[in-house]
């Protein structure tokens, strides 16, 4: 474990994440959500992330392994399409993980993944955080447009609102 790290997530507040995502940040991303899932059958889940608990620091948990187990308890696998994309902010981290279905990786593959969260990255060390999570949201979007076009009336599977931890 890390010294540094264990300090910056022990030291740094909660209230922290909402300064930087307030809530009418959060309005404005979960509105952009929905109208993301409006013209595609995949999924959308935006987690952001401050403080990680004391024995998952303990444990060396990365922000990567954080997000898989993220993608698991809130179910983004579990869609009709295997679409489902989740985008994990570890704010305290600096770090920006995607993990997405089966159905969509397979035909965007991790490069692309790797991508969107490079930008993302780029975005926040500017201090441009919500820039750099909209960006990002356009580009998943229009893959997955390009991959499940939506061919009408679209169920939405998972809440638009994003998660703060």
């Amino acid at each position: 474990m890390e010294l540094t790290r264990l300090l910056r997530h022990t030291i740094l507040p909660d209230w922290w994440v909402r300064r930087v995502f307030s809530r009418p940040l959060l309005q404005r991303l979960e509105s952009v959500i929905a109208t993301s899932e409006s013209v595609h059958l995949g999924e959308l889940r935006l987690v952001v992330e401050g403080n990680l608990s004391l024995p998952d620091l303990w444990r060396g948990q990365t922000p990567r392994l954080r997000a898989i187990d993220l993608f698991s308890q809130l179910r983004v696998w579990d869609t009709e399409h295997n679409s489902g994309v989740l985008v994990y902010l570890q704010l305290i981290d600096r770090r920006v993980e995607v993990v997405a279905d089966r159905g969509i990786d397979r035909r965007v593959g991790r490069p692309f993944w790797d991508a969107v969260c490079r930008q993302m990255e780029d975005a926040f060390r500017a201090g441009d955080f919500e820039n750099g999570v909209l960006l990002a949201l356009t580009t998943i979007t229009e893959a997955l447009r390009e991959h499940f076009p939506a061919p009408g009336d679209n169920a939405n599977e998972l809440p638009n609102a994003p998660l703060l931890l």
